[in-house]
């Protein structure tokens, strides 16, 4: 897990620090932000005090509004529990006084720099935070996006994923990681691939060598992550292994506690396996919408079953 600090949100998101320079390296431990509401009535019974506090036109009208007791007193219930900073949106103005509680806490009082209102720049923040904070793990692999459908390429060393990858890539799909994936977990069913910002653009080759797929082919290659929709397992070819059933059972494979639909694909000289993941991606999208082809294929089958009966 990647560790944020306040310092790493004033980087992002271009802040102007007000107060606490020298606490910018509070740790962020939580993935959601909290706008203190009910807190500045009096109200503490479910503070979230690790979270980072957002203060928008609403929080701020409110404390302009009271009294320089209300106020201190309002503000001081707050501070006290020490949140890892405050950030206060929509270019809000007149803050002396909330300068002034938080420098006395030492309390890092950021303020926005940009138009956006308060609730699209929680969004921003919020999964900014989701993605940075969130569980993963790196296995090795190959991860792309093909028709807009995040794949994860698996299989022994020297199988022929990275080549597999670039001739996807010729085919207009997109490249994610080659090698280490990194897998992040967003929600219980939600698993996201990325790469590990050393391997990022690169594509190994047996006999080639190290590519730079960006340099080589252009931007619209690469993508920075993608959801993991279909786990593919690379195994060699097994005589007689192979059946022709309509439809294969479902498979999983399961990371941080999120099942994937996985597929094997064997391989042999001269099968078309590239072909194979265009054609399972399609399949895969084709079946959240609720088609399936097998189904549709022995609704024929009785449909023509019936009529020879009523003939």
């Amino acid at each position: 897990m990647k560790k944020l600090t306040v310092a790493d949100l004033v980087e992002k998101f271009s802040l102007e620090v007000l107060t606490g320079e020298d606490r910018l390296n509070q740790p962020i431990t939580q993935s959601h932000v909290h706008r203190p509401g009910l807190e500045f009535v009096g109200h503490f019974d479910f503070f979230p005090t690790e979270r980072v506090q957002i203060l928008g036109r609403k929080e701020i009208n409110y404390l302009h509004k009271l009294s320089h007791e209300e106020r201190k007193v309002r503000i001081g219930n707050i501070v006290h529990y020490h949140p890892p900073c405050f950030i206060v949106t929509a270019g809000e103005k007149g803050l002396t006084y909330l300068t002034h509680y938080c420098k006395e806490e030492g309390i890092p009082l950021l303020v926005t720099n940009t138009v956006e209102t308060t609730s699209e720049f929680i969004i921003m923040l919020d999964a900014y935070l989701l993605k940075n904070l969130a569980p993963q793990i790196s296995i090795h692999g190959v991860c792309l996006n093909v028709f807009g459908v995040g794949i994860l390429l698996r299989g022994q060393s020297g199988i022929g994923k990275s080549e597999i990858a670039h001739t996807l890539i010729g085919r207009g799909h997109r490249l994610v990681a080659d090698d280490v994936v990194v897998l992040k977990k967003l929600s219980p069913r939600t698993i996201l691939g990325t790469h590990d910002e050393t391997t990022k653009e690169f594509l190994a080759l047996r006999s080639i060598g190290l590519l730079n797929v960006v340099r080589m082919y252009g931007r619209k290659v690469f993508q920075e992550e993608t959801r993991i929709a279909l786990d593919i397992h690379l195994t060699k070819w097994q005589k007689d292994s192979l059946n022709n059933e309509l439809e294969h059972d479902n498979s999983f494979t399961e990371y941080m506690g999120v099942k994937i639909p996985c597929i094997e694909i064997q391989l042999q000289p001269g099968r078309d396996v590239a072909g194979l993941i265009e054609a399972a991606a399609n399949n895969w999208y084709l079946r959240q919408q609720g088609y399936s082809a097998a189904e549709e294929f022995m609704s024929r089958i009785e449909a023509d079953l019936s009529n020879a009966k009523n003939e």
